[in-house]
């Protein structure tokens, strides 16, 4: 059996308000990712207290997760980007290393291990 190979990448979770989504995804866009997830009616606890998600006709006032996988050399530039907006916004990043076998399906690896793909 052949064994699979992996790459290395940076998976991005960025949980903002509804009404904050358009300005994530621009960002997202402008770092150069190339692709993304979208979970919308989260319910959860933090610091701002509970949060009920399926509000009745409000999607603005409901939270929302944007879920990216990336090469490392565009977390920068979404950090950058998203680090001003949550010190005025509520919302919250969580930076992973994951493992991809279709490194491709994430952009431009910029490694030696490019040439595998």
């Amino acid at each position: 059996m052949k064994s699979v190979k992996l790459y290395e990448m940076k998976k991005v979770e960025i949980v903002v308000t509804g009404e904050d989504l358009d300005f994530v995804l621009d960002l997202l866009d402008r770092a150069g990712v190339t692709g993304y997830t979208i979970i919308h009616n989260l319910s959860g606890k933090g610091s701002h207290g509970f949060h009920e998600g399926h509000l009745l006709f409000n999607e603005e006032d409901t939270l929302v997760m944007v879920i990216s996988v990336m090469p490392e050399n565009l977390v920068e530039a979404v950090l950058e980007g998203i680090t001003p907006f949550l010190n005025k916004h509520s919302g919250v990043v969580f930076v992973s290393s994951v493992m991809v076998s279709r490194v491709g399906k994430f952009g431009d690896l910029q490694t030696s291990d490019k040439k595998e793909q």
